[in-house]
């Protein structure tokens, strides 16, 4: 109801749910509750930009000799609402125009000639549709909804009382204590947006003027505080010592009934806005609130779960187009083509004069050229040292993080390969693989002991991440060594020799960019190790016991910085 009363005010919401009777109830009781006649538009999956933002009409131009704008989906939902099915598979660049929108409330049509603002003042209900956890709204287009919901059962003929509080709206007086007893309750909760303290206030307004108050009460700002604070606190507000009530002033009259009650002050009204706060968050917050830095870290690692982005002009899944020339290889966006050369095309025919020609004249700078993305396997590899003492316990971890990433691959799109160093050479143990069985198998009777030869086991890493990008793939370099290394790239023993090799091979890791973790699994961390890292261009780990739980979550960590 608050969203009915001021929809582009509060941007929107978030709705988390599956396709059901549920959400469409919900949906339908928002609906209901709208003035007659406000627009109402759904965005396809996949909506290209002429659609969503306007653009040329290619077929009135060519019709009328002159361009013929047409209304995007944001410009026809003007003063309405637009609902985002699977809003959590949105496209990075949709979004971003989507957020763009939200902030400017207009559209900018700068295309083919064009160069206009229409009025796109909406409201963004984005239907989470996730299986899981990970399966967020774009944080920059969530961060721009007011709520976050779950659907409920929504009373419908409500109507006539949103319409009066609408009409009420711009009446609805704001204490000047609210304002700061809001922006410091965000603080308390952790919320650094400043969006956030701007849906509470407005989310206030409308309900004083939903519950017919001529200015906002401590219960409207509680029910906002609630709504907007709630789903977005990342900690607990610290709880302060109680203070001793201070001894009313000599000229305060205890008797006197007729003063006026006083209001109030900015941090009377935080604590009670952060005890409403604290009293709608959901049970089990504490836990989710300390993991909310893999929360955060999981969000940027979702490219990491598909495999690496990258743009091609041939094949994957096509993102837009450009100019350019038509040379071999390239695909032509004929449609594009034509929306381009149709504005020129009255005065290419006065140009033309009277001589024979084609019905459409197209140059040079009209061609437009396909865009396409595409999704590349990760391949992540293990180089093990499996020499000295400790080796059993290393290439146990090793085997431990391969299977649990190996059970992760059909969702990740990975392969995993394993490269052994130890007396004087590497050796290949696991080609690179999406099978556990076969990991299993190559990885069960795996021997240790001997020298440490770290530039061998380092160049055969390279040349298999060379390999894989030669393949169209990511590589990703794990490396597990205790950093003594004794054995040079010609067989020879000797450390000074040994490492001054190994700080050559690790030199061209680092000018190719492959995204390395080094794990130090000495049991003190070596100083030659963090030199090593450094020139490899790795992310260093000191693990002198670790697991293969603990390793295969750096690897993950690794790969989602990458």
């Amino acid at each position: 109801m608050l969203l009915a009363v001021d929809p582009a005010g509060l941007g929107g919401a978030v709705l988390r749910a599956a396709p059901g009777p549920a959400r469409e109830g919900w949906l339908a009781g928002l609906r209901a509750a709208l003035p007659t006649g406000t627009p109402w538009r759904r965005l396809p999956l996949g909506i290209p930009d002429s659609r969503l933002l306007g653009g040329l009409d290619l077929a009135g131009t060519l019709a009328a000799g002159r361009p013929v704008l047409e209304r995007g989906v944001l410009a026809e939902a003007d003063g309405g609402m637009v609902i985002a099915p699977m809003a959590e598979r949105l496209e990075a660049n949709t979004a971003a125009k989507l957020a763009a929108v939200l902030d400017a409330g207009h559209v900018a049509v700068q295309r083919d000639g064009l160069d206009l603002m229409l009025p796109a003042r909406v409201a963004l209900i984005a239907l989470d549709e996730g299986l899981t956890e990970e399966e967020t709204l774009p944080p920059a287009l969530a961060e721009r909804l007011a709520f976050r919901l779950e659907p409920e059962t929504v009373p419908l003929g409500a109507a006539p009382q949103i319409a009066v509080a609408r009409a009420r709206l711009d009446q609805v007086a704001v204490p000047d204590a609210l304002l700061a007893a809001l922006c410091g309750a965000a603080m308390q909760f952790g919320i650094a947006s400043l969006r956030a303290p701007l849906f509470a206030l407005r989310a206030a307004r409308a309900a004083a003027a939903l519950a017919g108050h001529e200015a906002v009460t401590e219960a409207d700002a509680a029910l906002a505080v609630r709504l907007v604070y709630g789903p977005r606190a990342t900690r607990l507000p610290e709880s302060d010592p109680d203070q001793a009530e201070p001894p009313p002033s000599p000229e305060e009259n205890p008797q006197d009934s007729d003063q006026p009650e006083p209001q109030p002050g900015p941090q009377e009204l935080q604590e009670m806005l952060l005890e409403a706060t604290r009293a709608a968050l959901p049970a089990g917050l504490l836990a989710a609130l300390g993991a909310g830095a893999r929360d955060a870290a999981r969000q940027a690692g979702a490219q990491g779960r598909e495999g690496q982005r990258r743009m091609s002009a041939l094949r994957g899944r096509p993102i837009g187009t450009r100019a350019g020339a038509l040379r071999a290889g390239a695909r032509l966006s004929l449609v594009e083509t034509l929306r381009a050369a149709a504005p020129w095309q009255g005065i290419r025919r006065r140009e033309r004069g009277d001589r024979p020609g084609p019905l459409v004249l197209v140059k040079q700078d009209d061609v437009r050229l396909l865009r396409f993305q595409q999704h590349t396997e990760t391949t992540a590899i293990f180089a093990v040292d499996a020499s000295g003492s400790a080796a059993l316990a290393r290439l146990a971890e090793a085997k431990g993080a391969v299977e649990l990433l190996l059970a992760d691959c059909y969702v990740r799109r990975d392969r995993v390969a394993v490269v052994a160093f130890r007396g004087r050479a590497a050796e290949l143990l696991l080609p690179p693989t999406n099978s556990l069985l076969r990991a299993k198998r190559s990885l069960a009777g795996l021997p240790g002991g001997g020298a440490t030869p770290l530039a061998a086991g380092i160049d055969a890493a390279m040349a298999l991440a060379e390999e894989a990008r030669r393949r169209g793939r990511t590589p990703l370099l794990v490396l597990l060594t205790d950093g003594r290394a004794n054995i040079a790239r010609d067989g020879t023993a000797g450390r000074p020799r040994a490492e001054a090799d190994a700080l050559a091979a690790a030199a061209p890791c680092r000018a190719a960019g492959i995204a390395t973790l080094l794990v130090d699994t000495a049991p003190r961390p070596q100083p030659f190790a963090k030199q090593l890292a450094e020139a490899m261009g790795a992310r260093y780990l000191a693990l002198p016991s670790v697991d293969s739980q603990k390793l295969s979550a750096a690897v993950a960590t690794t790969r989602e910085v990458a």
